[in-house]
């Protein structure tokens, strides 16, 4: 991969602080910087997916209910023997 060349003097001064807190390089800090951010992210937007999920299960779960038994799908009183509508 590409080389990564960083221009912005605070994100350099950070960046170096948090190595030197870390008592490792620069390189090694953003890397474990960007790994737990990365990991972050990902378990945030599953977990959103995993509400929205549940959620349209929940409506489903609820509407499901509001069908009167025996009603289904089947259309076949709408169409003669040839499947022609009637």
């Amino acid at each position: 991969m590409g080389q990564l060349n960083i221009k912005d003097p605070a994100l350099i001064a950070e960046a170096k602080a948090l190595a030197e807190l870390l008592g490792t390089s620069v390189t090694d800090a953003l890397r474990q910087a960007v790994t737990e951010r990365l990991a972050r992210e990902r378990t945030d937007r599953e977990a959103v997916r995993r509400r929205r999920f549940d959620a349209l299960m929940a409506i489903s779960e609820r509407a499901g209910k509001l069908v009167p038994p025996g009603v289904t799908s089947d259309h076949a009183d709408l169409y003669d023997e040839n499947g022609l509508p009637r």
